[in-house]
C-alpha cells in the first residue's frame, strides 16, 4: 500500500519535474478578474466564460449566496460580486439562481453591506459611488519612510493590493457606462440608486462580513483621510500618482507581470489600461492572466497564486525520500531536483530598495522563479529537499547557491527570533488595529509565524548537520526560543497557513526537535498530550477551518487524512513512533486508503489570514505517504532527535 501511494505521487508529477495542483478555493478572485476585464472593455473568451459561469453556479450555497471560499457560509461581499460577475458574463437577471442570490443579499443592504474590497471593485464598475468608500489616498506613499505607518511597512500582500487601489481611487476610475451597468444599479439596491446615502454606506458592513470590526482608531483615521480628500492639493495628488505608478511598474518588472497575487495582478492591469491604454504593460498583463486560471471538474476558477509548484515539490521530495524507496523513485526525484534548481532566485529584484523589496538572491518562491517573491519557509523546504537529494547525487544546486539560500534565511530572522514570510517584520503590531478589510485578520504586518520559524530552524539544522562548522547555532537557538514562547497552555501551537492546531503543532514539534529537544522535553510531552486528547475513537484526527476563525480546536464530522498525517508526523518526531496513538493513526490511514493508493477527497486543509480556506491539491498525495513512511520505518523506534530530519514545514500564500 505504501508503494501504491508512492506510485500515485510519482504518476502525478509534471513533465518539468514539479507537482502542480489546484490552488483555488476563494470565491472573490474570479469575480474580480471578470470585473477588471469589463472595466477594460474586454471579456473572457467563450470557453473561459462558460467555465467561469459553471463553477460559480456549482459553488452557490443553498441559501442563494456565496461564501468567502468554497466551504464558508455566505457573505454579502462574495455574493454580490459573484452575482455581478455572472451578469457581466451574460447571465440574465431573471435567472433562477440569480433571483435566489438577490433574495439573499437585498435584505442585507446589497453592496452597502459588503466588505470594503467588494465596494471598491463595484466602484470601479460604476455600481457603487466613491463617496461610499473609505478613503485610499495615494499620497500615503509620499510620507517619510521612517514613519511606522508608511505603506512600505505593511505586509507585502497588503501593500501590493492597496498600492493600485490608491492609484485608482486617486483617479476615481470607473468603467464606461453601458446599459448593462444601468440595469445592475437597479438590481443591486433595495432603493433607487440616486437615493442611496453614500456617507452612511461608507461605514456599514453586514454582520456576515464583519470578522474584524472597525475600532475607534480606524474610524478616526477614515475621518481624517476623508477630510483630506475634500481639500487635497492637485499638485500633490499628481506626485502621488506618479510615485504609485513607478512602484507598480517595479512590481510588474520584478514579477514578469505575474504580480505577488491575483488581486493586485488584476488591479495593476486596470491601472495600466487607464494610464497607457493598449500599451505594452497591458499586453504583458493579459499574457500572464491565464497563469491564474484553474480548470476543474466543475468549471473554471481563479487560483490564489500563479501556482504552489515549488512548495508542493519540496514536500513531495521529502515524502519520497522518507519512503525509503529512493531507488524506485530515482527518475522522479531526479526530475524534481532539476525543477528545484531551476526555480531558485539568482538575483535581487531590480532597484530593490527603491521599490521597498528585501534582497531576493538565494531564496525560493512559493510557485516559480518568474514570480519573483521568495519566501522564508519555501526557501527552507527547498533547501531541506536539496540536502536530502545530496547523498543520492540528485541535488543540482551548487554549494555556493545553497550557501546563498542559508544567507537568505538568516537575513529574514526577526528580532523576536522567529521568521515571517517574505520579509522581516517592518511595521509594529498595533497597525493591525487599523485593518480595513472587514473579512480578513492579520493582513497589516508580517509577524513571525510558527510554521515559517519551524521550517527555517529545520533547514538551518539540516545545513549544520551537513556542515558542522556553519555559524547558524545562534539563529537556531533563537528560533527555538520563539517556538517555545508560542506554545499554548494546552500544549498546542496555532497554525496560520493550514488548519490549524494539528498543522501548527506539527511545526512546533518538528522545529524544537530539529533544534535539539529530546523526547523528554516538557514542551514535547505537552504536545503529545494535546494530540492524544484530540484523537478520535477510530484513530484519526479531524479539524475544520472553523478552528482558525475561532482560534480553538473545532472537530470535523469525520476523520481527515491530511490532519491525521500531521498528527502522526508530530508524534513520530516527538519519539512516539511506537505509541498506541501513532499505531491507531497509522491503522486509520491504512484502512481509508483506496485500492489504487489514493485517499478520498476531504475538506480543504489550507488557510490564509485566518478566515479563507484554500486548496492544496497535492497534500492528500504527499502527507499520508510521508506519515506512513516515517511511522512504519524499520528498525528501533525513533527518538525525538532521530526523527527530526524528515518532517517539514508549510508556506505563506498570497
Amino acid at each position: 500500500m505504501l508503494r501504491h501511494a508512492r506510485d500515485v505521487l510519482a504518476r502525478t508529477q509534471e513533465a518539468d519535474g514539479s507537482w502542480k495542483g489546484d490552488y483555488s478555493g476563494p470565491l472573490f478572485l474570479a469575480p474580480v478578474y471578470v470585473a477588471g476585464l469589463y472595466v477594460m472593455g474586454r471579456s473572457p473568451d467563450a470557453r473561459v466564460r462558460d467555465g467561469l459561469i459553471a463553477y460559480m453556479r456549482a459553488r452557490q450555497n443553498a441559501d442563494g449566496g456565496w461564501g468567502l471560499d468554497v466551504e464558508s457560509p455566505s457573505l454579502v461581499f462574495t455574493t454580490v460580486l459573484n452575482y455581478v460577475a455572472q451578469r457581466l458574463l451574460g447571465v440574465g437577471a431573471e435567472d433562477a439562481d440569480l433571483l435566489r442570490a438577490r433574495a439573499w443579499f437585498l435584505p442585507r443592504g446589497g453592496p452597502r453591506g459588503s466588505a470594503s474590497w467588494g465596494k471598491f471593485v463595484l466602484a470601479l464598475l460604476g455600481l457603487y459611488d466613491y463617496a461610499g468608500l473609505a478613503p485610499v489616498p495615494p499620497e500615503l506613499w509620499l510620507l517619510p519612510r521612517a514613519l511606522p505607518f508608511h505603506p512600505s511597512r505593511l505586509w507585502c500582500h497588503c501593500r501590493m493590493v492597496y498600492l493600485p487601489m490608491g492609484w485608482l481611487y486617486g483617479r476615481r476610475v470607473r468603467a464606461r457606462e453601458t446599459p448593462l451597468l444601468a440595469e445592475l444599479r437597479r438590481e443591486l439596491y433595495p432603493q433607487p440608486y440616486a437615493d442611496v446615502d453614500w456617507k452612511a454606506a461608507r461605514g456599514r458592513v453586514a454582520g456576515t462580513d464583519a470578522y474584524t470590526p472597525h475600532g475607534l482608531g480606524l474610524r478616526a483615521v477614515h475621518r481624517v483621510l476623508g477630510w483630506y480628500e475634500r481639500f487635497h492639493s492637485k499638485r500633490l495628488r499628481a506626485r502621488a500618482l506618479d510615485e504609485s505608478l513607478a512602484l507598480i511598474r517595479g512590481e510588474d518588472t520584478a514579477t514578469h507581470a505575474i504580480c505577488i497575487g491575483p488581486i493586485n495582478k488584476v488591479l495593476d492591469m486596470v491601472v495600466w489600461h487607464v494610464a497607457r491604454p493598449d500599451g505594452p504593460e497591458v499586453r504583458a498583463h493579459l499574457e500572464r492572466l491565464p497563469d491564474y486560471l484553474q480548470h476543474t471538474r466543475e468549471g473554471i476558477t481563479f487560483n490564489g497564486y500563479n501556482s504552489s509548484q515549488l512548495w508542493d515539490t519540496a514536500f513531495a521530495v521529502q515524502a519520497l525520500v522518507a519512503s525509503g524507496e529512493a531507488a524506485g523513485a530515482r527518475d522522479t526525484l531526479e526530475r524534481a531536483g532539476r525543477f528545484l534548481e531551476a526555480q531558485q532566485v539568482l538575483e535581487d529584484s531590480p532597484d530593490a530598495a527603491r521599490h521597498h523589496r528585501h534582497p531576493s538572491r538565494g531564496g525560493w518562491p512559493f510557485s516559480t522563479r518568474a514570480h519573483g517573491w521568495p519566501i522564508s519557509d519555501c526557501t527552507a523546504e527547498a533547501l531541506k529537499a536539496c540536502l536530502l537529494l545530496q547523498p543520492l547525487r540528485l541535488n543540482r544546486v551548487p554549494h555556493e547557491r545553497l550557501e546563498q539560500a542559508v544567507a537568505f534565511i538568516l537575513s529574514l530572522q526577526n528580532r523576536d527570533g522567529g521568521w515571517a514570510t517574505y520579509e522581516r517584520q517592518r511595521g509594529p503590531r498595533w497597525l493591525e488595529r487599523f485593518n480595513p478589510s472587514d473579512v480578513f485578520a492579520s493582513i497589516m504586518v508580517d509577524p513571525s509565524y510558527v510554521e515559517c520559524t519551524s521550517a527555517c530552524v529545520q533547514a538551518l539544522a539540516a545545513w549544520r548537520n551537513a556542515w558542522p562548522e556553519a555559524p547558524v547555532g545562534r539563529a537556531i537557538a533563537r528560533g527555538a526560543d520563539f517556538l517555545r514562547r508560542q506554545q499554548r497552555a494546552d500544549g498546542s501551537w496555532e497554525g496560520s497557513w493550514g488548519v490549524c492546531f494539528s498543522y501548527g503543532t506539527w511545526f512546533g514539534v518538528t522545529g524544537l526537535v530539529a533544534a535539539g529537544a529530546s523526547a523528554r522535553d516538557p514542551a514535547l510531552r505537552k504536545a503529545v498530550t494535546f494530540l492524544g486528547a484530540h484523537q478520535r475513537e477510530d484513530g484519526s484526527w479531524s479539524e475544520t477551518l472553523q478552528s482558525c476563525r475561532e482560534r480553538r480546536w473545532v472537530e470535523g464530522r469525520t476523520g481527515h487524512a491530511v490532519t491525521t498525517s500531521w498528527a502522526v508526523l508530530a508524534l513520530v518526531a516527538a519519539g512516539e513512533r511506537d505509541s498506541d496513538a501513532t499505531r491507531r493513526g497509522v491503522a486509520w490511514l491504512r484502512a481509508t486508503q483506496g485500492p489504487h493508493g489514493q485517499w478520498p477527497p476531504e475538506p480543504l486543509a489550507g488557510v490564509f489570514n485566518r478566515t479563507c480556506a484554500i486548496h492544496y491539491d497535492a497534500y492528500l498525495r504527499i502527507f499520508p505517504l510521508w506519515a506512513l513512511s516515517l511511522a512504519e520505518a524499520t528498525g528501533p523506534g525513533l527518538t525525538a532527535r532521530e526523527g527530526s530530519a524528515s518532517p517539514g514545514s508549510p508556506p505563506c500564500p498570497g
